[in-house]
């Protein structure tokens, strides 16, 4: 009795072995193939980017990709016009190969929109003058890397820029220190071209909250206490706010040392 007993136990803890050896597995690369829900047909230059690894790619004319994965890791793929979707990685989809991924198309209302150009007289010194000014202004602080976009112009903008780099109470450091992991990505993200040209493309900041799970307002509250303009929030794309954030946390870091 004691034989089968023990043998049972030896059979599970094999069993046991092999679950842990399968759900540890190291990163590989996955292959998947995104198509439109509706059609079913390939989806060319659909941008697939891994959250958990911040490593980005696209999809081929054939609807396929490749990219570094593991098991339970989260991949987001998005596309004009198409719904973003989060995608979790499984065990299966290494051992078959031929998942397909489907986007759904979304649906948009389009609205009448008035067109006012600006009107033009022909003569460069008459219509500079009627053009509208953009009134963010650049610092440049000895130390730090880059300038520093200190919005209008006003007696006291330098000060507030003085004020937000070196006051240690700044709020920067509870959106900064409160979310170490998130910031650390900003480099892995910096240093990969597809999700570069990813974000260079985009305005909307979904991309950029899914990959810092960052809530937008979060990103708003960072790039204001880093006095950036509020025009610059407004109308910069993507690859813009993430360099401003990056910068801003680099120097938050050599504040945070002294």
């Amino acid at each position: 009795m004691k034989k089968i007993v023990l043998f049972f136990f030896a059979l599970s803890g094999i069993g046991v072995s092999a679950q842990v050896e399968e759900d540890v597995m190291p990163p590989q690369t996955l292959q998947a193939t995104v198509v439109n829900a509706q059609t079913d047909f390939p989806l060319e230059s659909v941008h697939v980017i891994n959250l958990t690894r911040v490593v980005g790619t696209i999809t081929n004319p054939e609807g396929k990709f490749a990219i570094t994965a593991a098991a339970n890791d989260t991949l987001y793929l998005s596309y004009l016009g198409f719904k973003p979707q989060k995608v979790r990685v499984t065990n299966d989809m290494f051992r078959f190969q031929d998942t397909k991924i489907a986007l759904t198309e979304l649906a948009y209302a389009l609205e009448e929109v008035v067109v006012r150009p600006y009107q033009l007289t022909g003569y460069l010194e008459i219509d500079v003058k009627n053009l509208p000014v953009n009134n963010a202004y650049q610092y440049s602080i000895s130390g730090l890397n880059k300038s520093y976009e200190a919005g209008s112009k006003s007696p006291s903008a330098v000060t507030k820029v003085l004020g937000a780099i070196l006051n240690p109470a700044d709020l920067l450091r509870n959106l900064f220190g409160k979310r170490p992991q998130q910031m650390r990505k900003l480099r892995q993200m910096k240093e990969d071209d597809n999700i570069r040209d990813l974000l260079a493309s985009k305005f909307d900041r979904e991309t950029l909250t899914q990959l810092l799970q960052l809530e937008r307002m979060d990103i708003e509250d960072i790039l204001n206490n880093c006095n950036y303009s509020r025009s610059f929030i407004q109308t910069a794309n993507d690859l813009q706010i993430l360099d401003a954030i990056s910068s801003c946390y680099e120097e938050y870091k050599v504040l945070n040392r002294n």
